[in-house]
């Protein structure tokens, strides 16, 4: 059915686009503010690639790799929007954590989200868009690596090297210990 839409869409079927976009947005909007980390930029990225969807479907070969085409679109465009913005902001938004009782599970798993928030803080944004890819969204390794337009390899060792990066990063503020940060402050 998808396959459908996608054809009719690229013979210039306006209504059809628009069920497609609406049918992505919300995954784009969630992966878009993954990886540029500002809802303004992360709404800015993902019109821009909408627009790109609209202009270059037509070129689009494969109408069954229409989402993985249309995530390739949208890290390009959160990648250029990182480049264009190049300001660095210390301000975390994260989701509200649903049930959230007070008890000790629920501290802790606020701190578990905070340290990996810094430590996804830490990477740059193609790195992010890769674990935001596979890990957040879920796609299969092979879909990550189409979507972005890098071989199979390439995916799997950027991927590992992002990973290292967090993990070192997350490690770096776990040996941070109470009586240094009683000195600094």
């Amino acid at each position: 059915m998808q396959r459908e839409i996608v054809e009719r869409a690229r013979r210039g079927d306006h209504d059809a686009f628009a069920v497609l976009a609406g049918g992505a947005i919300d995954r784009l909007d969630s992966a878009a503010r993954l990886i540029v980390r500002d809802p303004d930029q992360a709404k800015d990225a993902v019109q821009n690639a909408l627009v790109r969807a609209w202009r270059d479907l037509p070129t689009l070969r494969d109408p069954d790799r229409f989402d993985p085409w249309l995530h390739r679109l949208l890290v390009r465009a959160c990648i250029d929007e990182a480049r264009r913005v190049r300001r660095h902001r210390l301000d975390v938004e994260l989701t509200e954590l649903e049930n959230v009782t007070g008890s000790a599970d629920s501290a802790s798993a606020t701190a578990d989200r905070d340290e990996l928030e810094r430590g996804f803080r830490r990477l740059e944004p193609a790195q992010r868009a890769l674990i935001v890819l596979h890990h957040y969204l879920g796609m299969p390794l092979p879909e990550v690596a189409f979507a972005l337009g890098i071989p199979l390899g390439t995916a799997k060792s950027r991927l590992s090297r992002a990973l290292e990066v967090m993990r070192a990063g997350i490690e770096a503020d776990a040996r941070v210990t109470p009586e240094a940060e009683g000195r600094l402050a």
